[in-house]
């Protein structure tokens, strides 16, 4: 049989709260064309991902990455800090 590889769906976006013990709320963004007039249109996702050192600040910019279910509504962790916020 073949093997199969399992790749898991990366975004980045920016760090909104950083309250939580080892979790972050990360905004993504992404742009959606207008299906009648053809603009783009800025949507946000939210996602709740797991950092377990409790790197992240808020205002950072990070990657992370699709995992298993760690919670009720966290299933993203860190995969790494792209850009510091300006202290």
């Amino acid at each position: 049989m073949s093997e199969k590889t399992n790749v898991n769906r990366t975004v980045s976006g920016r760090v909104t709260s950083a309250g939580m013990d080892k979790t972050i709320t990360v905004a993504v963004e992404r742009l959606v064309r207008h299906p009648l007039y053809g603009k783009f249109i800025r949507r946000t996702t939210k996602v709740h991902a797991h950092d377990a050192d409790n790197a992240c600040t808020k205002g950072d910019w990070v990657a992370v990455e699709e995992c298993r279910p760690m919670s009720k509504s966290k299933s993203w962790r860190l995969v790494e800090i792209l850009e510091r916020a300006a202290q």
